[in-house]
């Protein structure tokens, strides 16, 4: 069974387990029979309703079967006992299509099925409605796709295995990753081979429900995580409160002050006030150590799940045959502080992964569209997903600019702090460029608009972001393991602990065992480092400096050589032409038109530069235009060979020299490029470009800080050796081809060197491919910016240095996070083995530890010099 059939068959047993659930009480839905036999419900009653249950549970759902209903699935070569027809043949589709492995690392039960029914299944057939699908599928190429999904149901690790392998083997999807944290995953399919639809309804088939992203339900899903992890962190606290009150008589009352039937009555009351503790605010715990030996590993839950449960069972054990000591004040108070670190980390993670969510929220949800614009300047209020390329909108002060686009009309400034880094508003005049996001500050804006939706600059921050996000760092999984090891050890040395106290005082041997597992599990340990380097995340973006991969933080701060480009790097990237040398037959108007023709698709500056003099211009006819990266561009003209470029690189077309009179044009300092075709020389052009103001202080507390710095470019040496000596770099190369860029961090990685590669456009493209890490500016190429594991929004060289220091920051406090954890481990286990911690301060400690953790990692977000 493959594909289509798999889904049909998921669909249908979706129908007999919806009815089934109607059946047991669960839900009120029913299904009619398209057959003669009346309903389904009457058809289903005899083989459900009231039928009474035997022992044997669903292998799939885990309801009992009927003693009636004879279903199985062969599972790994072993029949399995199945409810009803319905989980049979999702079972079997599972199992049809390789994906038996779900049932052998699952550890929770599928989600109830009543949002799964037919009704809503028919109603996934709207998201295949291209109006409807504009606000979130984006277009990759002629016929790809691809969408950002919440998936609901996800309970574990093998429900993400499961809902990959399941989606991914559909005929036309190309790709899917899902990050469990966020249950978000991102699809990529081919629209001519399947539909959106289908994707949804074949995740709706194994059990759970998809739908596209949307930051008001991701929103409202983060509340309600909230408000349950506070209701169990309330139930906890009063419990504690409650049992406290009872446990203090006991305490403070002296030998044969209390009488037996008393003391009696406090145990009981202590015990009712701890049961729902237990099992309702403590149930998270419970839940995932089940979950961990499930999969026969050992997690952060299993030593405390240990403790708690040993500790209440010791305790209702000793209120019911009425000896031996009770620890119900212990348990509720080390649930209660368990819960309220667990819940200041959460917190303090929402805070630190706020920065997408915050991105998400920026674009507005109405736009004034102006209609008939110039002439005709009547507004409609329409809503922001509507609007089209071309389209007029009218942005007036306070409001915010709805699409990418230009300005037409109108003087102001926009507020970019979100989308950049840069506090201080940015200038708007007719011709400046806007973004989706951005403020108006100051006076009304007339913006024709240019992108729109999935391919505005924003979302395409949103998506480097989540791409991000979605990776785990090499650091991370070595902590992961550190931790999974070191619980393992802690389980031993409890046992060993349990044995021998209980044969020095068997009395102290269950709370000081207690006491050991909950004390040393190491929760610090495992957020020492994925907190540190989230909040270094989110700093960074707030500075204008994107990670888009996931290893970046690390390997910045680790980096020893610093590799820049020249132009659009460490110079403005704004060429003005400043002057054109004639070298044949054509005046200096023709030359610049086929120059600004040559140009007419280039991203490189000085083709920008060169569209912009020659604006007024006829611009000629071309053909077979082609770049050559690093070098120039070469079209036909009139049928013959013409190029533009590095001299070298033209004089290769017909094999002569520069003539005299152009060699002091060439060693201005400035940069020269040529003009030539098949006949000779006909000109060359020379541009100057500013260095940036920020580039000489960063270089120079690059240097202090010991790093390398180098200075790489593919333009002529005396532009580059005047650039680098007004900025104080050393190690300067200049004519050097995207292969020599590329030569050049490879010998440089292979003295031991960790690289991070500074660049913009296609001609870095292979560099920072090659260098540990990159980082590309923010109005560079395209290509540049997917090459590039870091993107410096602002452009703004101050932020940079910002983020490197930050990145340098993050790994100090790793650190001091990673020696925090094991000192504190080191320590509290021999007090705790000795007797000197008892189950609450242990809570405490656990807590403390934790928190202590996160704080220290928040500290991330503090502005100041770094």
């Amino acid at each position: 069974m493959h594909g289509g059939n798999a889904v049909f068959v998921g669909l249908q047993a979706i129908r007999f387990r919806a009815t089934r659930s109607a059946h047991n009480g669960t839900d009120l839905y029913s299904l009619p029979s398209e057959g003669a036999g009346g309903t389904w419900p009457s058809f289903l009653s005899g083989m459900w309703n009231w039928a009474p249950m035997s022992q044997a549970n669903c292998y799939h759902c885990g309801l009992p079967v009927p003693v009636d209903v004879e279903l199985s699935v062969v599972i790994d070569a072993k029949p399995q006992p199945m409810c009803c027809i319905g989980c049979q043949a999702v079972a079997q589709a599972i199992v049809d299509n390789g994906l038996a492995d779900y049932y052998r690392n699952r550890d929770a039960l599928p989600d109830s099925q009543r949002e799964a029914l037919p009704s809503i299944l028919d109603g996934l057939k709207l998201y295949d409605h291209v109006d409807f699908q504009q606000s979130f599928v984006r277009k990759l190429g002629e016929s790809e796709r691809e969408a950002s999904l919440i998936i609901e149901g996800i309970t574990c690790a093998a429900c993400i295995w499961l809902n990959e392998q399941h989606v991914a083997k559909l005929p036309g999807v190309i790709g899917v990753e899902i990050n469990f944290a966020t249950r978000r995953a991102r699809v990529r399919w081919d629209e001519t081979r399947i539909k959106f639809s289908d994707i949804l309804a074949a995740i709706a088939a194994i059990g759970y429900r998809a739908h596209p992203y949307d930051v008001a339900k991701h929103e409202e899903l983060a509340r309600k995580e909230r408000r349950s992890a506070l209701w169990r962190v309330f139930v906890a606290g009063f419990g504690m409160m409650q049992v406290m009150m009872y446990a203090v008589p006991v305490y403070v009352a002296g030998v044969g002050d209390m009488a037996p039937d008393i003391e009696s009555l406090l145990r009981w009351a202590s015990m009712l006030l701890t049961i729902p503790v237990v099992l309702y605010s403590a149930a998270p715990f419970f839940r995932g150590a089940w979950r961990d030996l499930r999969l026969r590993r050992v997690g952060m839950d299993v030593p405390v799940a240990l403790g708690v449960g040993a500790a209440f069972t010791a305790s209702v054990w000793a209120t019911l045959t009425a000896s031996g000591e009770v620890y119900f004040d212990s348990v509720t108070m080390f649930v209660f502080f368990l819960l309220g670190g667990r819940f200041l980390e959460m917190t303090a993670r929402q805070r630190a992964v706020s920065v997408t969510e915050a991105l998400a929220r920026l674009m507005p949800a109405l736009a004034a569209r102006v209609v008939g614009y110039p002439q005709d300047r009547s507004l409609e209020q329409i809503m922001a997903v509507e609007l089209r390329p071309g389209d007029v909108v009218l942005v007036k002060p306070g409001e915010t600019i709805p699409a990418d686009g230009h300005v037409i009309e109108g003087v102001s400034c926009a507020n970019e702090a979100l989308l950049s880094g840069e506090s201080a508003p940015v200038a708007k005049q007719p011709g400046s460029v806007v973004t989706g996001g951005a403020v108006n500050v100051e006076s009304p804006l007339f913006i024709k608009v240019e992108q729109v939706g999935e391919a505005t600059r924003l979302s395409a921050i949103i998506r480097l972001m989540e791409r991000a996000a979605m990776e785990k760092p090499r650091i991370v999984e070595m902590a992961d393991r550190i931790a999974g090891r070191f619980i393992l050890a802690l389980l031993l040395v409890a046992a060993a602990v349990a044995i021998a106290w209980y044969f020095i005082d068997p009395a102290k041997a269950l709370w000081i065992t207690v006491s050991v597992l909950v004390v040393t599990c190491p929760c610090a340990l495992s957020l020492a480092t994925p907190v540190a380097l989230t909040v270094a995340s989110g700093a960074m973006a707030r500075a204008g400096l994107l990670v888009t991969r996931s290893h970046a933080v690390e390997t910045l701060a680790r980096a020893t050589h610093f590799v820049f480009d020249k132009t659009g790097t460490l110079t403005t990237g704004q060429m003005k032409l400043l002057e054109i040398l004639p070298l044949g037959p054509l005046d200096r108007g023709a030359c610049l038109a086929l120059a600004a023709a040559i140009e007419q698709t280039s991203e490189h500056p000085i083709g920008v530069a060169l569209r912009a003099v020659a604006a007024e211009l006829v611009l000629p006819v071309l053909a077979e235009v082609s770049n050559e990266p690093g070098c120039g561009m070469e079209a036909l003209h009139r049928g013959y060979p013409a190029r533009i470029g590095r001299p070298d690189y033209v004089s290769a077309l017909f094999g002569q020299l520069l003539p005299e009179s152009a060699l002091s044009f060439v060693a201005s300092g400035d940069t020269v490029i040529a003009l030539g075709d098949d006949t000779g020389w006909l000109a060359l052009f020379r541009f100057g470009d500013e260095i940036r103001p920020q580039a000489g202080a960063m270089i120079a507390k690059l240097r202090a800080d010991g790093r390398q710095v180098s200075l790489l470019s593919g333009d002529a040496a005396p532009v580059v050796f005047k650039v680098a000596k007004a900025l104080g770099i050393e190690e300067v190369e200049a004519g050097v081809s995207p292969q020599g860029k590329h030569d050049y961090v490879s010998r440089l990685q292979a003295g031991g060197a960790i690289v991070a590669m500074v660049g913009d456009g296609v001609n870095d493209a292979p560099v920072l491919a090659q260098a540990q890490v990159s980082i590309a500016m923010g109005g560079g190429s395209q290509l540049a910016r997917t090459q590039a594991d870091l993107i410096l929004l602002s452009e703004n060289l101050d932020h940079l240095c910002q983020g490197f220091f930050v990145a340098r920051r993050s790994l100090r406090i790793i650190r001091q996070n990673l020696a925090w954890s094991f000192v504190y481990n080191f320590i509290a286990l021999p007090l705790a083995m000795v007797g000197f911690v008892t189950p609450w301060m242990a809570g405490i400690g656990m807590s403390g530890s934790s928190l202590l953790v996160v704080l220290n990692s928040l500290r991330l977000q503090q502005r100041g010099e770094l």
